[in-house]
């Protein structure tokens, strides 16, 4: 088996079908291949074999997809950097996986320092001028476009996608072909994704999501990929119009935005399939779009060390508020702290074992260790499961709050809060607070054209949730900070929070001329 193998078989059953669309290029199932049999023939020539790395610093380009699927026909193993990344992080990450060339932009080739890299040994450019490093266009046109993706083991290594480092050093989540070609048949079970299908991928491509639920599974079905840069919300209407896009793919944030929007202008009549992972979908927000719409946003569950697929909430029967129900070979259930299974309605840590499940985190035996147990790999994850096996996303373990010794789960605050009318986005989260230990906050971005006071906001929580939940401190703000995939950042928010305290702190010890 091969992830690269999806490509040669749309080469060989519709050689003339548009694969990718990028601006105002087309690329054929025969272009693809070939491409990317340059890729592989150009990496074979500067010595790259099976096994070893090869990263990829690009946004969402072209380059990207025929450099991942060259990497993969040879037997190499594909490491995604994120784009945002600055030149320290990159120097972790490649030194951490021992890759031996990185393909990047020359924009961002700046972040690449060379001395501190102990084993790379080339530099490929793509847009822009090859200052330092080969030009990859110019090794594709020197490259053969006659190619096979090498067999490789069900577990052997294809791909290694580093965590987004919440809790410390970023880690390489290390999956496998039988990982990935399992998550792309698991989507097009669930999407039904058919061959004339035009799925738009805004999502970053070096992100899990992006690249094995929407990429591979497109190749896998011989779909077509409308492929957008990045994430821009009038070019997404615009693409929807122009490309006839029948299946889009997001994250919570950009069904916010979509609804809290004027989309009379955007032709929406195409989009049979609308899918939304990464982030708990607010309830309030799903039942808002369907009112509007008359169509659900369908909802997955995994994560990069799940590859990511492991929940669905489908077709046969979709609950609003859930996840789903585990796929197939796939299984899902709810421990609490000791590992024993808890009863139905009882919240615990979802744990997950099946062929989605990662190899392990590149070199970090021990860090694996503490993840996958007896095969079961715990996420971190709070939730539940009912009595019909569907489950519901609580909370991130880490993001727990507890006042007063009561626990309160930030997701479930918010959704009260989006009930609100006035509001179109809002994050939760602790911060500490010397006598309750921790007090909840809430940053909120009001819809334009609805004043609102804290005290509302408060008052208006006091009918809906236990006196305990309600937070006590209220910010409204502009915009939220959210990482590449629209996920909200709350650990930037309490450290904000904590900043602010210290501060705080000071200039009520320090007053007059005690100070300087």
């Amino acid at each position: 088996m091969n992830i690269a193998q999806n490509v040669e078989l749309g080469c060989y059953l519709f050689p003339n079908k548009p694969a990718l669309i990028f601006e105002e290029e087309s690329f054929t199932y025969k272009d693809l291949n070939e491409r990317a049999n340059r890729v592989a023939n150009g990496l074979r020539s500067l010595g790259i074999r099976r096994g070893e790395r090869v990263a990829l610093f690009l946004p969402n380009i072209p380059e990207f997809v025929f450099s991942y699927l060259g990497i993969l026909k040879i037997g190499a193993i594909a490491v995604s950097v994120n784009v945002m990344l600055k030149s320290d992080e990159v120097s972790y990450i490649l030194n951490d996986c021992a890759a031996k060339v990185i393909i990047t932009t020359e924009s961002q080739s700046e972040y690449v320092q060379e001395a501190d890299l102990i084993a790379l040994q080339h530099i490929l450019i793509t847009e822009g001028t090859a200052k330092k490093g080969i030009s990859l266009t110019e090794l594709m046109a020197k490259a053969s476009p006659e190619a096979h993706a090498v067999e490789m083991a069900r577990h052997a290594p294809a791909s290694i996608l580093y965590t987004s480092g919440t809790t410390g050093f970023p880690k390489g989540a290390t999956l496998s072909h039988g990982n990935v070609l399992f998550n792309s048949y698991s989507a097009n079970c669930c999407y039904r994704i058919q061959k004339s299908d035009r799925l738009l991928l805004y999502l970053p491509l070096f992100h899990c999501f992006g690249q094995n639920a929407i990429l591979n599974a497109s190749l896998s079905a011989c779909a077509t990929l409308i492929l957008q840069r990045r994430f821009d919300l009038e070019q997404v209407l615009k693409t929807i119009t122009v490309h006839q896009v029948t299946m889009l793919f997001g994250v919570p944030t950009v069904f916010i935005k979509l609804l809290n929007m004027d989309t009379s202008d955007c032709n929406l009549k195409n989009i049979r399939y609308y899918f939304s992972a990464a982030a708990p979908m607010p309830s309030e927000v799903a039942q808002r779009w369907y009112q509007k719409y008359g169509i659900v946003i369908h909802e997955g569950y995994g994560l990069t060390e799940t590859s990511p697929f492991a929940a669905y909430n489908h077709n046969l029967k979709y609950k609003l508020g859930s996840v789903g129900t585990s796929i197939a070979n796939v299984e899902i259930k709810i421990v609490d702290g000791n590992g024993y299974e808890v009863q139905a309605g009882e919240l615990g840590e979802i744990v997950i074992k099946g062929p989605n499940v990662m190899l392990g985190y590149w070199n970090r035996p021990f860090e694996t260790a503490e993840v996958i147990k007896n095969g079961w790999f715990h996420t971190g994850d709070i939730g539940r499961m009912d009595e019909e096996g569907f489950f519901y996303i609580v909370d991130r373990l880490k993001d727990m709050i507890i006042f007063s010794g009561f626990k309160v789960y930030p997701t479930e605050v918010e959704n009260i809060i989006y009930q609100h009318p006035a509001v179109a986005e809002v994050a939760v989260y602790g911060v500490d607070d010397r006598l309750k230990g921790e007090i909840v906050k809430a940053n909120i971005v009001l819809k334009t054209g609805h004043p609102i006071t804290e005290q509302q906001i408060i008052d208006f929580c006091y009918q809906k949730m236990a006196a305990y939940k309600i937070p006590r401190v209220i910010k409204f703000v502009d915009s939220i900070p959210k990482n590449s995939t629209g996920k909200v950042l709350k650990r930037v928010l309490r450290q904000e929070s904590t900043v602010v305290s210290s501060r705080d702190a000071i200039n009520r010890v320090c007053t007059g001329s005690s100070c300087q």
